[in-house]
């Protein structure tokens, strides 16, 4: 794989772009929705070759974490506890996954964790700081 593939880390929320158009659009219920916003997400990324543990710390507790291969398919959960099996790519250096109803990219640019979502025409844009 092409491109700087140095995931492993820590990252904290930074800031984020068209936040609400998204969720709507992806159908989060409002409480959900309440609970995301300028939400310190803090993303834990353990990279080993192609095998990552994608785990994401939320305010109080909460953590998610998603262990995938790249180009096998893995068992996944969305922003919003949907469970569902997708193929995490890469592509120019960045991961690539199809959700079922967004597509999301990650990639490493400029120290900084990126995260695009992509549903139906709205892009939601995640930028999170490196911290360890």
């Amino acid at each position: 794989p092409k491109g700087n593939m140095a995931f492993t880390g820590k990252y904290e929320f930074e800031g984020d772009e068209n936040y609400d158009e998204f969720v709507k659009k992806i159908g989060l219920p409002s409480d959900k929705i309440e609970m995301g916003r300028n939400c310190k997400i803090v993303t834990e990324v353990v990279q080993n070759g192609n095998d990552f543990t994608w785990t994401q710390h939320f305010p109080g507790g909460r953590t998610t974490t998603n262990t995938f291969t790249v180009g096998s398919e893995a068992d996944m959960e969305t922003m919003g506890g949907k469970k569902f099996k997708a193929t995490v790519k890469i592509e120019d250096g960045k991961l690539v996954a199809d959700f079922p109803n967004y597509r999301h990219t990650a990639e490493i640019s400029g120290g900084k964790l990126v995260e695009i979502s992509t549903s139906s025409g709205v892009v939601y844009k995640r930028t999170s700081k490196k911290i360890a």
